[in-house]
Order: C-alpha cells, then structure tokens, then sequence
C-alpha cells in the first residue's frame, strides 16, 4: 500500500502512537505499524468494523476470534537501535502469505522486523525488549524470552505466549477475566525461592536453572527497578517468614532505592539484618524509618529490643515508651532486670573484682545482652587479669564480630578505642602480635588521649621486638643470646605464653631441662590448650627419664592430634622405657 494511502494497519495496543512521517516505505507484511497522534486504527478482518486503538484489550481479542486463524505470534514492541528478538519455536508452525500475516487471534500480535523506531517512540516496554536482547547478546543465548504484559507472571500461564514443544498454554487468555498477579501469588515458594526465578516482566525457561541463575540474576536487578516497591516488600515479607533472610534483605533494599522515604522499607530491612546477624546496621535502619516517621510504633519496639540485645538499656527503656502497644511488658521487665547486673559490673570493674565482674558479665548476657561487644570486652578484660588468657580469647571469640568502622560510627571514638585496647591484649597473649599492634594502632588513632591504649601499644612493640630478635638468635643456634631476648620480653610481659615457650625451647638447647619444664607449665597455666608448649614439656621429661608425666602429656597430645606422627613416636618411646623400668618384658 502506498506510503500516502490514508489506510492503516492493525496495530499492537499496548504500542505508543507516534506520526506516520516516521516510518520507511512499507509493504503488506506481518510487522507493521500503522501510528497517527493517537487516532483510530482500522482492522481489515473478515467483518471490517473499524475499532480504536485505545480499546480495552478484551474487545480487541474478542473481535479478533471472528477472523481467520493464523498461527500464533507473540506481541513485540519495536525498540531503538535494537535487532529483532529471536522468533518463540512453536510446533508445526507455517510461514503464511503477506495478506494472512496481518490477522490476528486472541493470543497473537504483530512483530517488528527490523524496522527502526524512534527514540520517543519507546516507552518501558521496549525498554525491557532492550534489555533482554542485549542480554541474551551478551550470554550468548535466548533463554530468556519478552511476555507481552507488563506485570509478572509465571511462564507457564503467559496469555499471549507459547512453550517450546506445543508445552504452553493451549487455550485463549482474556486478561481482563484473569488480571495478572505477581509470581509470589499464584504459587507456593519450595525453600523460599523463586518458583523460575521471575522478576519483573521477564521469565526464564526451566532448563539449566543453575547455570543461568547467576546471568539472569543481574538483569532481574535491573528489571527491579522498574517494579511497585510495596510488591517487592511483599516479596520481601515472604522471603524472610520462609527464612531466606539474605533474599529479603535485597528485596528490601530494592524497594528503598525506588522510595527511600517509606519508613516500613526501613523497619523491614532493620528485621533482615537483625535475622543475619547485623546489629548495628539493623540499628541504623531502624533509626532512619523512626526519622522519616517519628511515631512509627514498630520500629520504636524494633529499635529498643535491638538496644537490649546492646546492652543499651536507657535507649531500650526510651523507645518502649514510644513503641505504644508494640511494646511486651515481658520486655520491659527484661530491660529493668539488665540494668541491675550492668550497675554490679561497672561496680565489679571499679574494685577490680575480676571473679565477681566474671559472674556478673555472665548475667548480663544471659539476661538479653548477647551483642553487647562492651560486656564481652569486659568478660576478656577479667580474664587477661586473672591470667586465663585462653578463657579471654574464648570470650571474645563468642562476642560479636562487628565491622570496626560500624563500631565507630555506633560507640564513637572513644567507645571504640576501649574496645580495640581489650582485643590488643588478647591477641597479644595469644601470641598474634601483628594484629595486636594493628588494634592498638587503630585505638591510638581513634583516641590519642587513651593513657592506657598507649601504655599498651609501648608493651606490645617491646613484646614484639623481643620474640623478633629472639627467633633470630635461636635460628642461628646461639640460644644463650636467644634466651636473653625472650628474657627481655618477659619483663614486659611476664605471662605471655609463646616466649616462654620460646624460652623453653632455649633451655632445652642448653640442656636446662627441669627450667624448660618449668617455662612450658607456666605457658600452660595461662594456656592449656597450647600443645606446642605440652609437647616440649613431654620431650622434656622425656629426656629426664619421667616417663609416666611424659605420657601423661602425650596422651592428651594423641587426643587433640590422633593423626600427629611425632606424636605416637614419643608415646610408643614413653611407653616402652615405663615397661623397661618397671622390669617388664618388651
């Protein structure tokens, strides 16, 4: 037809109009668009009733039915600078004529064959058409396929559609008898994930789900945005009651990033990170929704459980004020009975009644406490003085593990510092002497003013320097000068167990055997587990004849490392010389 023919086309409704001057010279075949300013579209079927293009989609399909069957092809929306989508395989479908190419059935549209559209003229949908061809450009495969609504929906119920291998949905669909609904809806989650991991508008064939769910996991982020945020917090919610916290805490995220002043998107993502494990951030975010709603009674009853858990019992008490009915007298009662044992700790500390703090630490995480890194610094700080250093890093070890820069913004500076002095000297007594220094460098960087934080940061060079020159002396067999080093060390600090260990080893070089006995015992006072200091003590006694402790020991090494070779030699040895001297028959 001519290019000035005042006729038109059957054209896709769902496509926006622009003006016909845009378009090439066009023939009869499948694919085009007739386009004028919104004005009426005329459908050449067998009855020629003139319909308009802004018509509901349920007269379009219904008049559609009266004219001849053609075989079925899916809705596409031309895009700019885009080749056209590979073609769904349906079975036993046949090119048809130019002239049946323009009909259409309930669940057919047109198809756009190359031609080029103008930018203006393209709206999200062919967008998303974008998207999934640059995508399936770039992976190198058509696995994924355009569903002709915009909403989500599930691949095997797509209106318009049609599976590979004659699977799809055999009958009419009228969309407004069956009105879209989210994926989430209209099937149950198996382990709460995604049924064909649908997002947005796009869905994916249930073949090599693993292999794909990676590549398509980028574009459905993408498609996200394009999404209600109340039906990704809907999605959200589902997620995290079937456990999958991680899932929902995207979920959330996603929804913030379209509406970042909705306080609930907040309290929500607040309860995912709670659930993973981040208290601090889950604080933040609670602390953001009560600033954009101030009388949000959920995330003031949020916000105090999670300042209870900090041991922050004023701020807990504060918001379960505001919390209105949220708020569980039970709770309440907690918070009261968690301020008692915080007043006996800090009153512990101040007498420096390290058995009394240690039973009250105790207490107070058994009382709601258990991510109060403070409390558990407190807990490896009695330790460390009653010289258990292997019961100090235990606790630490059971505490919290927050983000160091976390810890600042939530305890400040100075609150911090505190904290990272505590750690310096478990891991200094643990022999980690690297990280010791690192944690008090960091504390001195945060408070310059900490006297004790210094003080620690001049014992932990001291410390490190000595075991550095004494590794070096001993490396090179001169153990007296060795021994001196790890001598110097210990003036520092007189119960570090790796350099009297390392003195031990010297003692034993120099043939001081009942000394090296004497330095590994005192390791393993403060130390049980160290079994480097227990096989040295086992050799030890070994050499001065002592055979039933030497088994003793190596009878405990055998336990905690069965597969150990030096092991078993040293307690078969052990054995036989017992036997020997007791007269025995080997």
């Amino acid at each position: 037809m001519g290019e000035n023919s005042p006729e038109k086309k059957p054209g896709c409704g769902i496509l926006t109009a622009v003006k016909r001057n845009f378009w090439p010279r066009r023939s009869t075949s499948t694919g085009s668009l007739p386009i004028n300013d919104n004005t009426n579209v005329k459908t050449t079927n067998s009855n020629t009733k003139r319909r308009r293009s802004g018509s509901n989609e349920a007269s379009f399909f219904n008049s559609s039915v009266n004219g001849p069957e053609a075989p079925p092809k899916p809705c596409m929306k031309p895009s700019s600078n885009q080749p056209k989508l590979p073609a769904i395989h349906q079975q036993n479908q046949v090119r048809k004529p130019p002239d049946e190419a323009t009909r259409t059935t309930p669940n057919q549209g047109y198809v756009n064959h190359g031609r080029r559209v103008p930018k203006e003229a393209v709206s999200i949908s062919g967008e998303l058409e974008s998207m999934i061809v640059d995508h399936q450009k770039t992976k190198g495969n058509s696995n994924l396929v355009r569903a002709s609504s915009s909403n989500m929906m599930l691949y095997g119920n797509l209106g318009n559609l049609r599976q590979p291998g004659g699977r799809g949905n055999t009958n009419s669909y009228n969309v407004l008898d069956h009105l879209p609904k989210t994926a989430r809806e209209d099937v149950s989650t198996p382990n709460g994930k995604y049924p064909n991991s649908v997002m947005g508008n796009v869905v994916k064939k249930p073949v090599e789900e693993k292999r794909m769910e990676e590549q398509a996991a980028s574009l459905c982020r993408a498609l996200s945005t394009r999404m209600d945020p109340e039906t990704l917090k809907i999605m959200g919610n589902e997620d995290y009651k079937n456990g999958n916290f991680a899932e929902a805490l995207a979920l959330y995220e996603a929804a913030i990033a379209i509406d970042p002043n909705k306080a609930s998107y907040r309290s929500n993502k607040s309860a995912a990170l709670t659930a993973l494990g981040r208290i601090l951030e889950a604080v933040f975010e609670c602390r953001e929704a009560i600033r954009i709603e101030p009388h949000y009674h959920r995330a003031h009853n949020r916000l105090a459980n999670l300042y209870l858990r900090l041991g922050e019992v004023e701020k807990a008490i504060y918001h379960y004020k505001y919390a209105g009915l949220e708020a569980d007298p039970d709770d309440i009662a907690k918070a009261k009975t968690l301020q008692t044992h915080l007043n006996k700790c800090t009153e512990a500390k101040r007498l420096r009644d390290w058995n009394t703090l240690l039973k009250e630490t105790d207490s107070t995480i058994n009382a709601g406490a258990d991510s109060a890194p403070q409390i558990y610094a407190l807990k490896a700080e009695a330790m460390l003085k009653l010289h258990r250093h292997q019961e100090a890093h235990e606790a630490l070890l059971r505490g919290p593990n927050f983000n160091v820069d976390d810890c600042t913004k939530y305890f400040g500076p100075i609150g911090n510092a505190n904290l990272l002095v505590v750690r310096a000297q478990v891991d200094m007594a643990a022999g980690r002497f690297d990280d010791a220094l690192g944690a008090i460098q960091r504390a001195v960087r945060l408070d310059s003013n900490n006297k004790e934080a210094n003080c620690i940061m001049r014992k932990a060079r001291a410390v490190a320097a000595a075991r550095s020159i004494g590794n070096e002396h001993f490396n090179a067999s001169k153990f007296s000068e060795a021994c001196v080093a790890y001598v110097e060390g210990l003036e520092h600090d007189p119960h570090n167990s790796v350099l009297l260990c390392n003195r031990a080893a010297c003692w034993s070089k120099l043939g001081h055997f009942e000394k090296a006995i004497e330095d590994c015992t005192h390791a393993l006072n403060v130390r049980p587990g160290y079994s480097k200091a227990r096989l040295r003590r086992a050799d030890c006694n070994s050499k001065l004849g002592k055979w039933e402790a030497s088994i003793q020991d190596y009878e405990i090494l055998q336990r905690e490392t069965p597969d150990n070779e030096e092991v078993k030699r040293g307690l078969n040895e052990a054995q036989m010389q017992l036997k020997k001297q007791h007269g025995e028959v080997v």
